[in-house]
């Protein structure tokens, strides 16, 4: 299975506002792997970007500063 590589700046976010994976992941509920995951460039559903957006107390419109392709 190939995945494909997005640009986002969740890891910049989730450092800017000193969060752990851990807790971003708790918050947004979603696993820390899959945290980690999205991180690392790899593709999720739109769900789980809202959900991402949502946790880090972003509107929903904000999605272009975080998922470059959304």
């Amino acid at each position: 299975m190939e995945s494909s590589l997005v640009h986002n700046t969740v890891r910049k976010i989730r450092e800017k506002l000193l969060m752990s994976k851990a807790e971003l992941a708790r918050n947004a509920g979603l696993s820390p792997l899959t945290v980690d995951r999205i991180e690392k460039g790899m593709d999720c559903r739109i769900e789980t970007k809202r959900k991402i957006i949502l946790a880090f107390g972003y509107d929903i419109s904000d999605k272009g500063l975080i998922f470059k392709n959304a």
